[in-house]
């Protein structure tokens, strides 16, 4: 005999409100662990794709390790110093830049900057504390990182655990399957496809976008001569997986370094320019189209405010975890939808108590159109 309803929601909530909880005092200690199971789902189909073609689950997942560990060190020896020495020497450029753009709007709109207006108050601010604390800033937000996502954690156990994950992942689902409880297991099973069909469609779908796009916005710029193309080109392609955010963000980062930069050849501006309208065409014509599809059904808003909110609850593991959980909410809520379009609150008891082809009840008529009875012939 099933649970009663009620108890069932009660088992849930408690299961629900368990696993936030361990996340809220096991965060950080989480981490490589949540970084672990997050490459082993991408490289998941990698992986039965090369079982397909005939070789084992250990081979598979060797295969994998080695061409993930070339790529790695590829980038720890030429992508990421050059990223972090840009990074420096941005925030050092940056008061010089902002001056450059004050006097470009000083020699074209004095009226606007003259001394004691609120725009003039405005960039002189900010320029004021870019020169004092924007140093401070960077050196403080990278030895955070350094000391939060240490070298160990990078480098031995977040490889090992996706290793282990990645060989077990057919049988840790299969070990799930078992557990489900029976009277539930279709649904529970339907569900989780819905989810899966989602977060690959974005995360494995939209991270493959953002990869493309920020080789292509780096290495364009770069081509333009741009200071800063790839940091600039990197981070547009970073946050490209809300839509437009990293076009307009890398694209006013890079047509104001343009600006300053090649303020006497406005054609290389607009190329700078040029390079990101490109982009933004073959991004939403081509692109995205073909590798995430229009069946995802995460809007950027909702994006948002999962970052947000889950990044302020969760700090930084609550970041890696809002894209995934965002999408899980997503369909349950779609699913809570669609039983409560079939249930009673929405459709009334007649509806639901109406015998298969007869007529729906039909509106009372207004009373001013009733006829009395006693005066019926």
């Amino acid at each position: 005999m099933a649970l009663p309803s009620k108890t069932q929601t009660k088992i849930w909530g408690v299961a629900a409100v368990l696993t936030l909880a361990v996340l809220w005092f096991l965060g950080p200690q989480l981490l490589p662990f949540v970084i672990g199971a997050a490459i082993a789902y991408l490289l998941d189909p990698v992986a039965d794709r090369l079982e397909a073609a005939g070789l084992s689950r250990a081979l598979s997942v060797a295969v994998i390790s080695l061409v993930a560990l070339l790529l790695f060190v590829i980038c720890l020896l030429l992508i990421i110093p050059s990223l972090v020495s840009q990074s420096v020497s941005f925030v050092e450029a940056l008061p010089g830049y902002l001056q450059s753009f004050r006097d470009f709007l000083a020699a074209r709109f004095p009226e606007q900057l003259q001394e004691g207006s609120a725009l003039q108050q405005g960039l002189s601010s900010v320029i004021e504390t870019l020169k004092s604390r924007g140093g401070e800033l960077l050196n403080t937000a990278l030895s955070s990182a350094v000391s939060f996502v240490n070298v160990l954690t990078l480098i031995v156990i977040v490889p090992v655990v996706s290793v282990y994950l990645l060989v077990d992942w057919d049988r840790m689902i299969a070990r799930i399957d078992e557990l489900l409880p029976r009277d539930h297991a279709p649904v529970i099973r339907r569900i989780a496809a819905e989810i899966d069909d989602t977060l690959s469609g974005f995360v494995r779908g939209q991270g493959t976008v953002c990869l493309i796009m920020g080789v292509y916005y780096a290495v364009g710029l770069m081509l333009a001569g741009l200071n800063f193309g790839m940091l600039i080109g990197t981070l547009a392609g970073i946050v490209t997986f809300i839509p437009f955010v990293g076009a307009i963000l890398g694209g006013v980062l890079a047509i104001g370094v343009s600006i300053v930069q090649f303020w006497d050849t406005p054609l290389m501006i607009g190329v700078v320019a040029g390079v990101f309208f490109l982009g933004q065409f073959l991004e939403g014509n081509l692109i995205t189209p073909k590798l995430v599809g229009d069946s995802v059904g995460l809007h950027p808003v909702w994006l948002l405010l999962a970052l947000s909110v889950f990044g302020a609850i969760f700090g930084f593991v609550g970041l890696l975890v809002a894209v995934p959980l965002a999408a899980m909410i997503g369909v349950l809520v779609r699913f809570f939808v669609d039983q409560y379009k079939t249930g009673r609150l929405y459709l009334g008891y007649e509806a639901l108590t109406r015998r298969p082809g007869a007529p729906a009840p039909q509106p009372s008529a207004p009373l001013e159109d009733r006829t009395d009875p006693a005066e019926s012939p």
